[in-house]
């Protein structure tokens, strides 16, 4: 890591503040003038000057002011952002929002994506609570039309898996709730593997039931995350760094294509231990899509047991203390939302 005279941090620091609140480059006059700086123009053009030849700057035009680069938002991250936590009052604003709320994660998550836009200006990005070890919990098995059967998979944890299943022959709801009471008996808190060892049933509806839970637990074990929840485009969609992008180059293309958010979820902040917040800028030279774009990603849920993903993507030029910080705070409180959900 390079290493910067403390002059050239508050500079760099400066600027990096700056282009954050203006999107334009920023010029010596402007940094003397904006921030009262006790040192010469002719100084700060040299630190500038420096700072570009290190690659913590750029100089978009001939006669324009600086903007900092990947490399120079990275050192800022790394080494001159201030880790605090947020206010008070707005902890405890975002805290009211949660605890009003109705019950359940079906409406938390929703909200903890609404509240991480707000708060921020840009895309939220939150992703549902998915086991770590997929388990059965409760079938129920509902008539629909004919001898077609809604066979609703809930697994423990919350997440519910749905498959439509056609009979031979039409079934009473009666019969069906008996059908899958004996399931439950059969299955409750077993996983995929402990399921297949379980011998066949004398009943061919019961090992078609069977046939049709297997393979919903098969297609939640191959899932990286739970279902998505985004919110905050239009906050990003007027920021002059989304306008330049052609469409197949879009950043926004990470949130339509599901695998590729998968993709960056996995290689990132799925190492990481639930809490831990992972800064990516630019796309670190692996996604294309992200470049000029920074997303703050995090982890929240119960170690071991259950977890989802949460955070923010937007111009690289976002305010990372606030971010960072909300992303922290919102991530606590929905761990803690998931552990009261889990004992319930």
């Amino acid at each position: 890591m390079q290493t910067l005279t403390d002059r050239q941090k508050i500079i760099l620091s400066l600027i990096v503040h700056e282009h954050t609140r203006t999107a334009q480059p920023v010029a010596s006059k402007t940094l003397i003038t904006e921030f009262k700086l006790k040192i010469s123009s002719a100084t700060v053009r040299n630190e500038m000057n420096t700072l570009t030849e290190l690659g913590f700057l750029r100089q978009p035009h001939t006669s324009a002011g600086r903007v900092p680069t990947e490399e120079g938002y990275r050192f800022f991250v790394s080494n001159l952002v201030q880790h605090t936590s947020l206010p008070t009052t707005m902890r405890n604003t975002i805290a009211h929002q949660f605890y009003q709320s109705r019950k359940g994660l079906e409406h938390w998550l929703p909200l903890a994506a609404s509240v991480l836009a707000s708060h921020s200006q840009a895309v939220s990005i939150v992703t549902a609570p998915h086991s770590e070890k997929i388990t059965f919990k409760h079938l129920e098995l509902i008539a629909t039309r004919a001898s077609q059967v809604l066979m609703v998979l809930v697994l423990v944890g919350g997440e519910i898996q749905q498959q439509i299943l056609s009979m031979d022959t039409i079934r009473s709801q009666e019969q069906l709730s008996q059908l899958a009471a004996q399931i439950n008996h059969l299955c409750e808190n077993r996983t995929l593997e402990q399921i297949e060892k379980l011998p066949l049933s004398v009943d061919p509806l019961v090992n078609q039931i069977m046939d049709g839970v297997k393979e919903q637990l098969s297609l939640a074990n191959k899932l990286v995350t739970g279902e998505l929840y985004l919110d905050g485009l239009s906050y990003v969609l007027s920021e002059p760094e989304f306008s330049e992008y052609r469409p197949a180059d879009s950043p926004l293309r990470l949130l339509e294509e599901r695998p590729m958010l998968d993709d960056l979820i996995s290689k990132t902040v799925l190492t990481e231990e639930i809490g831990g917040v992972q800064v990516l800028i630019g796309g670190e030279n692996t996604w294309h899509e992200l470049q000029n774009c920074s997303v703050v990603l995090t982890r929240y849920g119960v170690p071991n047991q259950l977890s989802g993903t949460l955070g923010i993507l937007g111009p690289m030029r976002m305010p990372y203390g606030q971010t960072i910080s909300t992303v922290r705070y919102v991530a606590e409180l929905m761990s803690g939302l998931v552990s009261e959900n889990l004992i319930d």
